[in-house]
């Protein structure tokens, strides 16, 4: 048998289980399964390996995309210039777990992204600077894309939701969440910015999937701004991990 997994907490919102559990179902993979892990505390992880011998390969979300860096072996290039990982492959060596790091939000970002921009968006605002943010701000830079990131608490080469005036929302026609705003059971919070100032120049994209249509989506909508959820962006990225996994 082996193990996959998705360590993070909480994790009630993850679509990740479900996806890989049907893909094993509808691709005749046998002896495969996926399991939940949430792991409040990162510093669990070496005993989560030790109780689950059977794990090949683990997805990582909130909060340990940044701290699960220590506990690896060797981290992947991309994911060492973003400085945050989402995706480990667990190999086996004399007995012993070496732990590889990859990035493949920035894949599933870039390739669901890359479809739906047209030339007026050269500039973006991206809100939140967490795990999330920077492979979003890795995938920007690469596409030649200026942004401007957006934060609750002042943090250095960041902006203010105050500082988001009329001409700025003007010059930046996309919009990018990159926080838990909006996310299921919190579907009534969303990034504090004039929505009014929106019009069909911008595209909005939420990497919250769940609900599908988040309250920051559907306000960029009624303004006839084109709007983008982060489901495909899951399953390019969940594509990229089993690819990851099994590429040995």
């Amino acid at each position: 048998m082996k193990t996959y997994g998705l360590i993070g907490y909480p994790l009630s919102h993850s679509f990740s289980k479900k996806y890989f559990t049907e893909k094993f179902q509808n691709e005749g993979i046998e002896d495969h399964q996926y399991e939940l892990f949430p792991i409040e505390d990162i510093k669990k992880l070496p005993d989560l390996l030790t109780e689950n011998p059977t794990l090949c390969g683990l997805n990582v979300t909130i909060p340990h995309k940044v701290n699960v860096l220590c506990y690896l072996n060797e981290v992947d290039e991309a994911a060492e210039n973003i400085g945050a990982v989402n995706c480990i492959s667990i190999r086996s060596f004399d007995g012993e777990n070496y732990l590889k790091g990859y990035n493949t939000d920035a894949y599933g970002f870039e390739a669901s992204l890359q479809p739906l921009l047209q030339q007026q968006h050269t500039k973006a605002l991206v809100f939140g600077d967490g795990g999330a943010a920077k492979a979003v701000k890795y995938v920007l830079a690469k596409l030649g894309i200026e942004y401007q990131v957006v934060v609750r608490k002042e943090l250095p080469d960041t902006i203010l939701y105050s500082a988001i005036i009329a001409e700025l929302l003007a010059s930046h026609t996309l919009l990018i969440n990159t926080t838990p705003l909006g996310m299921s059971p919190h579907v009534d919070t969303f990034p504090e910015i004039d929505y009014s100032q929106l019009g069909p120049n911008h595209l909005a994209y939420d990497l919250v999937y769940n609900p599908l249509e988040t309250a920051f989506l559907t306000k960029a909508a009624a303004q006839g701004a084109q709007i983008k959820n982060g489901l495909e962006m899951l399953y390019q990225q969940a594509e990229k991990a089993w690819a990851i996994w099994n590429k040995c």
